[in-house]
């Protein structure tokens, strides 16, 4: 970790799972098993950094290059190569940038219809696999792509309405 208090935030979060979790279990085994939810509680946190700096390339894939790709089985969001380092910038401009996309988006989303809010949300946002989402929403895979892929269409057609580009 870079940042001390994510790094401590880290920590604090894998201590309280350890207790609401495993305070029945005997003293002999709570090292190794904090060591599991630290080292898992780590991961988690660079997926949803992950996540998060993939909104800011979210739709650059729809650029005329990949126009033979658009069909309705083809899902970008898979095929995007994600920056390792964090999104942050440290230049304030290009912090407020992002904030005002990121919010942009998030209202974007709200206009989706219902199950493509829903699949676009558990697939990009909580980072499932089309069959964890498939189950959740009571579907088949082929629905939830179906649903994400429009989800994505109307969102990139949103933004190029208003002028948006990636």
């Amino acid at each position: 970790m870079r940042d001390e208090h994510v790094a401590l935030d880290i920590v604090q979060d894998s201590m309280m799972k350890l207790v609401e979790n495993y305070a029945a279990k005997p003293l002999n085994e709570i090292p190794l098993l904090f060591q599991r939810i630290l080292k898992n509680t780590t991961y988690d946190y660079y997926r949803r950094q992950k996540t998060r700096s993939l909104w800011t390339t979210l739709f650059s894939s729809f650029s005329s290059k990949n126009q033979e790709n658009q069909n309705e089985n083809y899902d970008f969001l898979e095929t995007l190569l994600i920056k390792k380092e964090s999104s942050l910038s440290s230049d304030p401009y290009e912090q407020l940038e992002q904030s005002q996309l990121i919010a942009f988006i998030e209202k974007a989303i709200t206009t989706l219809p219902s199950r493509q809010r829903e699949a676009f949300l558990l697939r990009y946002w909580e980072e499932m696999d089309v069959n964890e989402t498939a189950a959740i929403m009571g579907c088949s895979e082929g629905s939830v792509k179906t649903h994400c892929s429009r989800a994505t269409h109307a969102l990139a057609a949103i933004m190029k309405k208003n002028g948006i580009e990636l």
